[in-house]
């Protein structure tokens, strides 16, 4: 049979025109997908800086669901969850892109990390582990362990933040002696509640490696030689304090004063204290100092001088109980009342207060309970400050 190449030359066109059509119409729809997400995600966006979060986790479902492959918008819509305290939805939005195969690896790895923080701020600090420990060797390993090390210290686990600590100075994230001397003090006041003296003493051994410099685990040496009744010990260790950390010294002054009175060796700690006095005047040192003077002039002279330098309510209680020890120049009922209402007065500043939160407390702390730092509590209570 002839091929009629005439029915050919029409058939090509008409093809042609056949096709062309069809491009058209996936290039529109695909054109109206395009716009749909973009501006559902632009509105989303405008809602949260207008501070209209419910809207803008409404336009951001209404961008997903319109590009559901789209991970950018997962990871705005699952943050924005996990601000609004929605941790459960957050969760949710993050492991469903871990579930996707089609997930490139960078984006895999951003979207573990945001699922841990998930998990942490959710409080579940085991999956929070899990997901953290699964970061390592990834772009956010550094990040992971820092997670770890506060998931650590907030579950008291010293040992397992004393090897993350190790890593990260092994990674050149900075220097973590300080924090690990702490780590090495909480894990020595463990074993002594537990009567373990040997790994109390051990720990604190540790400590001082850690960081040779730190204050806290030369006050404790002290404050466990005076427990165990080993005085001299603890006069050294508070003696290597006054040389190393003057500033802390302040904690442990009036203990420092009845052990060396206790031990016959008032004269050489009150020249001590009367030089740390003149370096660094503190109404601890000076309520130690007079603890160990034995003439009441003197210790008058040198409350009226701190008071002159530094007006402290317990420097003037301090003063009125030496008027009423020698009698003068008040009546003893007019003076007792004075010291009282002078005490009532000084108990709100006779109390630290952590520099990074403001958490208040009658006891000085190493880790404030409040925001969790380290040293964040001068060693001087509010009135010195």
């Amino acid at each position: 049979m002839d091929f009629n190449f005439y029915w050919l030359l029409l058939a090509l066109p008409l093809a042609f025109l056949l096709g062309w059509i069809a491009s058209r119409l996936d290039l529109r729809q695909l054109k109206r997908e395009d716009q749909a997400s973009p501006q559902a995600y632009f509105k989303g966006l405008n809602l949260l800086l207008n501070e209209q979060q419910d809207k803008a986790i409404d336009a951001f479902i209404e961008a997903v669901q319109h590009d559901p492959n789209t991970s950018d918008l997962h990871f705005a819509l699952g943050n924005l969850f996990r601000r609004r305290g929605e941790y459960e939805r957050a969760i949710r939005v993050h492991q469903h892109l871990l579930a996707r195969a089609d997930l490139k690896r960078e984006e895999r790895e951003k979207a573990q990390h945001a699922l841990a923080q998930d998990f942490m701020k959710a409080g579940l600090f085991d999956r929070a582990e899990a997901a953290f420990q699964a970061l390592e060797g990834t772009a956010f390993s550094t990040d992971a362990r820092l997670a770890l090390l506060s998931l650590h210290e907030r579950s008291r686990n010293w040992h397992g933040a004393i090897e993350i600590a190790r890593q990260l100075e092994a990674a050149g994230t900075g220097s973590f002696s300080q924090r690990m001397a702490h780590h090495w003090c909480e894990i020595a006041q463990e074993a002594d509640a537990r009567d373990r003296l040997d790994e109390a003493e051990q720990a604190l051994h540790r400590a001082r490696e850690a960081a040779p410099q730190a204050a806290r685990p030369l006050v404790l040496a002290g404050q466990r030689a005076l427990r165990q009744a080993r005085p001299t010990d603890a006069l050294s260790a508070w003696d290597e304090l006054m040389a190393m950390q003057p500033q802390s010294f302040s904690l442990v002054a009036m203990d420092y004063a009845r052990c060396a009175e206790a031990q016959g060796q008032a004269s050489a700690a009150l020249r001590k204290l009367e030089s740390l006095y003149q370096q660094m005047p503190s109404v601890d040192v000076l309520l130690a100092l007079n603890a160990l003077q034995p003439d009441p002039e003197m210790r008058r002279q040198a409350l009226m001088t701190h008071m002159a330098r530094q007006p402290s309510l317990s420097a003037a209680q301090g003063l009125i109980r030496e008027r009423l020890i020698t009698h003068k120049p008040l009546e003893e009922p007019e003076i007792e009342r004075m010291q009282q209402s002078l005490a009532t007065a000084a108990q709100p500043l006779q109390r630290y207060r952590c520099a990074a939160c403001g958490f208040e407390s009658q006891h000085h702390f190493w880790q404030c309970p409040g925001c969790q730092g380290w040293e964040t509590y001068p060693p001087r209570k509010l009135e010195d400050l």
